[in-house]
Order: structure tokens, then C-alpha cells, then sequence
């Protein structure tokens, strides 16, 4: 009894760093437990992988070791094991930190609790090696009870801060609603209207990637003052009802819907409930209010909208649309391009790069101009644009050219900034660890944007070789030099080739940057 008292306080002392692993895990996957699990269980996991190791060890000392050898022996294992992880778990560097939110403190409170109570009871009832494992990696098990029990409370919480929200937002009557919805290109229509509008009105957004009811409902309840005259709101959905969900909480008058693709098909599952999901920002209007859609895009000018809303459109290939972009002029330095409004042709000039934001700069203009803002007003709010952060956003640090798109990459963005990138001077180098969350056809979709690399990419660094090999294989079907391609572990090592080896006359591309959950 004693020896089992030790081996549950030696492990105890040491699970609290599991338990924030296993809680910073679940909130990167937005607190879903499917992705949770899908993280957890995944074959490439290494965590997991050292975890069975660890477990087919300590079955065969079982078997060879007898008594107090056994226990012994177990409990060295057991240690050193924990030891490893503890110290690679205080030397991992993360992109995207545990946030202590409240939520977080009451998860950390109950997973402690709970471990340990069953690490206590598994000493009466299970092999006492088996204890060590429980520890170790009980807390990871142990979220999806966290979770499943935490929900309800969670959710009359939020109800509660989102009631108050709705009240801030439903008592300011002549506030100008603007919601923003799409696969792609939210955040960055969102601040590109916010720029457009924000010369002429008082204008609040949602800020960074405050896109879902807790964001919308914290900018509200925080930011909203009755000074503002315009609200835009960037909608996010990763599954079926979520937009809906958002429109009936928000009720914007405007609707944008930026664009639709292959984008969380992990938990959407086809690309009909995609389509159908996002197309509820224009479905869901008021009879007065106005959409904006991207013309461009198959899926959406293949959509029937079920509203009598009235909706205009923008494009630059498809010319039927009410707002086009011609004469489309690029440099490193930005873009210049023309619209009609009205009865003239109007030039904008901005910084931005890529057509993507192009067609950003067109759904602004739209609205700007449905809203009554002179052309000549919009063509200078334009030009006062500045570059979105982390989206095709040029930089210099430690005096190297960077282009910054290293924000949730996508199939139609990432080839995009491939072609930004084939326009600067000097060498020209991607680093990318790929993308994700694409379903099924994730792969081909990082083959492909491997073998759209060539002539457009000098040099290439994979981050992960795992997560990459689907890019590597695109690449070296194309042709590409192979010599030119550097598959490294982690971004740290990227950067620290990139200032050895190139110069400030090169320009690098920073293509997505994955949450810790998925850089494997």
C-alpha cells in the first residue's frame, strides 16, 4: 500500500504538465471533441506512438519481472518515461499558446480533481505499472469526460453573455449591420471594408479572428459604444448551422459572401453542405437588405439564392458581373485596376497584392457605393487600404523581404500567392508546412500545390516531413529540382536556413502556419 501511495504522489506531481497538454490540445481544436480525437488517435501523433512503446514495455517487464522487481523496475520506467515528455513538453516552442481563458481554469480544476481520484483507484484495482500510464496519459482520456460533463455549464454561460450581447446590439436602431461569410478570404474583406467604410462612418469590427459566438458576442459586449455607425462582422462556420446560428444572433441588413471551397471538410463533409451553409448569409437577409457575391466563383454563381433579396454581384473574369475589375496592373508594390461606377470608369491604386484581394477590393467598393459614398470618395479610401496582417502581407525582418501569408492556407489562396511570389526579385523561396482540414482530398490538394511550385518558387522548405510528403511528391513529379527542396522539423529550423543562406535582395514566402495540434 505504501509503494502504490508513492507511485500516485510521484505521478500526480508530474501530470499537471500533461493535464495542460491535453487542455491546450482541446482548445486549438475548438473545444470539439471529434477533432479532438481525431488529433489524438492520429497515427502520426508522436506523443501517442511513445505512449504505446511505453505500454508494450511495461507489459513485457510484467511478464519477465517478478514481485518487488516488478514494481521497481516499473516504477524507473515509469519515471524516466514521464521525465522525457515533461522536458520535450517544456521545450516545445508553440505557435499558438495556451490561452487561460475562465473556461480553461474550470477544465484545469476538474481534470485535476478527476486524475487524481482514478489514478488513486486504479492502485486498488489495476497492475500498479499501470498506474504510470494512467497518469501520463489519463489526462488526455480524461478531456473527453471534461468535456461531455463541462458542456452544459459552458453552454448557459455563453447563453447568458450572448443575451446580454444581443441586447447592446438590438438597441443601437440605426446601426449599418455587415455580415462576411465564405471558405476564404473573410478576415481579409473584413478589414478591407472596415478601411473602406471606417473614412466615412464611425465603424466597429470584429477583430483578428473573433468570427464565432463567443468572439462576435466579446466584441459586442466590450468594444460596442453608441457612437458606432457601421458594424461589420466576419461569420465563421466549421459545420452545418453554424452561419444560420450567427445571422439569427447578428441579423446583419449587408451580406457578403467572399467565396466557397474545400475548406473544414473534415466536419462538413461535402461540399453541398459547404455550399449550402455559406449561402445562408445572402438566404437569410432581410427583404430591404443587399448581398454581395463573388461571381467568380463556380460554386456561388451556380448557387439559386432562395431570397428576393437584392444581390449584386463582383468579378474579373466573369464579366456579367455588376461590379468588374479591369485593367488589372501588378507590382511588387501593389495594384492598380479600373470599375465602373455608375456611368465612369473610376482607377484604384492600393497596396495590396494578388487577385484574391482584388476581388476583396470589389465587394468593399460595391458596398461602398450601394451604401451612397461617392466614387471619388471610395477611390481615395481605397488608396488609404493598408496590408492585412498575416494575409499576402509584405514585411521586413531583420531587413529580409517577407510575404507573410501565413494565415489558414487554402487550395485557391495558396496558388495565389505562388503567383505574387513568382513576381518579386531576387530568389524567390517558399516555406510551407501545407495545409489542412480539407477532408478526403486533402492530399491531392497538397500534390497539387507542390507541382504548381515550379518556375514560380526558386527554393523550397517543407516544414514536417510527414505532414509534407504529399507536397514533396507533387514537386518532384513536376520536375522540380529536387536539390532546391529542404524538408526540415520544425519553422524555427526554416528561418534559421533562410537567414544562412539567403539574402535581403531574396523574397520568402510564409505559406499557412499550422496549429500546434496539427504540426506533426
Amino acid at each position: 500500500m505504501t509503494i502504490s501511495v508513492i507511485f500516485v504522489i510521484v505521478f500526480l506531481s508530474l501530470s499537471f504538465v500533461f493535464i495542460k497538454n491535453a487542455l491546450h490540445m482541446f482548445q486549438q481544436n475548438h473545444y470539439e471533441l471529434y477533432r479532438y480525437a481525431k488529433w489524438l488517435f492520429n497515427k502520426n501523433n508522436i506523443r501517442f506512438s511513445l505512449t504505446l512503446v511505453y505500454l508494450a514495455l511495461m507489459i513485457i517487464e510484467c511478464l519477465i519481472f517478478k514481485d518487488i522487481a516488478e514494481i521497481l523496475i516499473g516504477l524507473l520506467l515509469s519515471i524516466i518515461f514521464a521525465i522525457y515528455l515533461i522536458v520535450t513538453e517544456l521545450d516545445t516552442q508553440y505557435i499558438k499558446p495556451l490561452v487561460i481563458t475562465s473556461r480553461v481554469k474550470r477544465q484545469i480544476v476538474l481534470t485535476t480533481i478527476l486524475s487524481i481520484i482514478l489514478t488513486y483507484a486504479y492502485t486498488r484495482i489495476m497492475p500498479i505499472w499501470l498506474d504510470g500510464f494512467i497518469a501520463i496519459y489519463g489526462p488526455y482520456l480524461l478531456v473527453f469526460l471534461i468535456g461531455a460533463l463541462t458542456e452544459p455549464v459552458e453552454n448557459l454561460i455563453k447563453k447568458h453573455y450572448e443575451d446580454d450581447a444581443k441586447k447592446i446590439l438590438y438597441s443601437m436602431k440605426d446601426l449599418i449591420t455587415i455580415g462576411i461569410t465564405g471558405s476564404y478570404g473573410k478576415t481579409s474583406t473584413k478589414n478591407i471594408v472596415s478601411s473602406v467604410l471606417g473614412e466615412t462612418y464611425y465603424t466597429l469590427m470584429t477583430p483578428a479572428s473573433y468570427n464565432t459566438p463567443m468572439g462576435i458576442t466579446r466584441t459586442i459586449r466590450e468594444m460596442m459604444k453608441p457612437i458606432h455607425e457601421v458594424f461589420v462582422c466576419e461569420i465563421s462556420a466549421t459545420r452545418v448551422g453554424q452561419v444560420s446560428y450567427l445571422m439569427d444572433f447578428v441579423k446583419p441588413k449587408y451580406g457578403i459572401v467572399t467565396s466557397i471551397g474545400p475548406q473544414h471538410l473534415l466536419t462538413f463533409k461535402t461540399m453541398d453542405n459547404i455550399i449550402n451553409e455559406k449561402m445562408r448569409m445572402i438566404e437569410m437577409l432581410p427583404q430591404d437588405g443587399l448581398g454581395i457575391i463573388n461571381l467568380d466563383n463556380e460554386f456561388i454563381e451556380n448557387y439559386k439564392i432562395k431570397n428576393n433579396v437584392k444581390v449584386v454581384s463582383v468579378g474579373i473574369n466573369n464579366k456579367n458581373a455588376n461590379y468588374v475589375a479591369k485593367n488589372i496592373e501588378y507590382s511588387k508594390d501593389g495594384s492598380s485596376f479600373t470599375v465602373k461606377l455608375g456611368r465612369r470608369n473610376y482607377t484604384f491604386e492600393t497596396c495590396l497584392l494578388g487577385e484574391h484581394n482584388i476581388t476583396n477590393l470589389l465587394a468593399a467598393i460595391a458596398l461602398a457605393y450601394e451604401l451612397g459614398i461617392s466614387a471619388k470618395e471610395i477611390v481615395k479610401n481605397v488608396k488609404a487600404v493598408k496590408q492585412v496582417e498575416h494575409r499576402l502581407e509584405v514585411k521586413k525582418i531583420n531587413n529580409y523581404t517577407f510575404i507573410d501569408d501565413a494565415f489558414n492556407s487554402n487550395p485557391v489562396g495558396s496558388k495565389m500567392a505562388l503567383d505574387v511570389l513568382k513576381m518579386m526579385p531576387g530568389k524567390r523561396v517558399i516555406v510551407t508546412p501545407g495545409m489542412i482540414d480539407l477532408g478526403e482530398k486533402e492530399n491531392d490538394y497538397n500534390y497539387e500545390f507542390g507541382n504548381y511550385m515550379k518556375n514560380r518558387a526558386d527554393f523550397v522548405i517543407l516544414v514536417g516531413e510527414k505532414q509534407t510528403q504529399y507536397i514533396y511528391n507533387g514537386l518532384n513529379d513536376s520536375k522540380y529540382n529536387m536539390k532546391n527542396v529542404l524538408v526540415v522539423k520544425s519553422a524555427k529550423e526554416a528561418l534559421a536556413y533562410v537567414y544562412g543562406n539567403f539574402s535581403s535582395k531574396d523574397t520568402i514566402l510564409l505559406e499557412n502556419d499550422l496549429p500546434d495540434a496539427f504540426s506533426m
